[in-house]
């Protein structure tokens, strides 16, 4: 049986090396989501004691289009850190099997509850931008399970973020109806809509979030990415990603990877 410092050591050590490893389900079949959770806050744990600063949280897997293409049957979430910012270029060499998602990113300007009204919810939003999450896999192929990928960190490797705008109480439908288009070279690779994210948006990805044992305490500063609006798409050094928004005044997003 896996233990979770084991574990978290283990991914500790490839994620050094750039190195894949099996999933710990292979071996553990009582690897559970529990677990993986406890994986995940003893590698936080590790990155915290060499430098890294959690700044926020992702969100992944709430588009449910993605959902039978990894075996996923619910959301799950893991920790942005300061490092794992992203610049324009982007280096892509230390991931792994690499995807990259359009997203909505969230900054709180107040500590949000479970039991807010959707208004009061958006009033904790004090400014949202668009971002590419850069997510890899730590398992060859990309064979997970939600235990697996939780513990990993919840696959994420890095964040890029546009500029954010302020919110204002009247984005609230506007933010359950924006589209988006990803572009890769400026050919038209995928499409997105608001509905992708838990049927309404980002602002329900908040919420079911909010209603996890497992998420941190939130408060103001926070950044929430919401998962992504598109399928995951494969990347590669030399290309050119750029995210296109209808719906909300959001400048488009240019990534160069390197």
């Amino acid at each position: 049986m896996t233990t979770v410092q084991d574990a978290a050591e283990k991914l500790a050590q490839a994620f050094a090396e750039t190195r894949q490893i099996k999933p710990f389900s292979d071996d553990d079949t009582g690897f559970d989501l529990a677990k993986g959770y406890e994986v995940q806050r003893a590698l936080t744990a590790k990155r915290v004691a060499g430098g890294a600063r959690e700044i926020g949280v992702k969100v992944g897997f709430t588009n449910t289009q993605i959902w039978s293409r990894f075996g996923i049957k619910a959301p799950v979430h893991g920790p942005v850190f300061d490092t794992s910012m992203a610049a324009d270029p982007a280096d892509i060499c230390r991931f792994m099997e690499p995807l990259i998602e359009p997203e909505i990113v969230l900054k709180l300007g107040a500590k949000p509850f479970a039991s807010m009204e959707d208004a009061e919810l958006l009033a904790c939003v004090e400014a949202i931008a668009p971002g590419f999450e850069l997510v890899h896999s730590i398992y060859p192929d990309w064979r997970i399970t939600a235990a697996d990928s939780v513990a990993s960190g919840a696959m994420h490797g890095a964040l890029a973020l546009g500029e954010f705008v302020p919110v204002s109480a009247d984005w609230a439908e506007a933010l359950t109806r924006f589209k988006v288009e990803l572009l890769c070279d400026g050919e038209l690779r995928d499409e997105g809509q608001a509905s992708n994210l838990l049927g309404s948006g980002p602002l329900a990805v908040l919420r079911h979030l909010l209603g996890l044992s497992t998420c941190p305490p939130l408060a103001a500063g926070d950044l929430i990415s919401t998962g992504t609006l598109t399928q995951a798409l494969p990347i590669a050094a030399g290309e050119t990603w750029q995210a296109r928004f209808d719906g909300l005044p959001l400048a488009p997003l240019t990534l160069r990877l390197t």
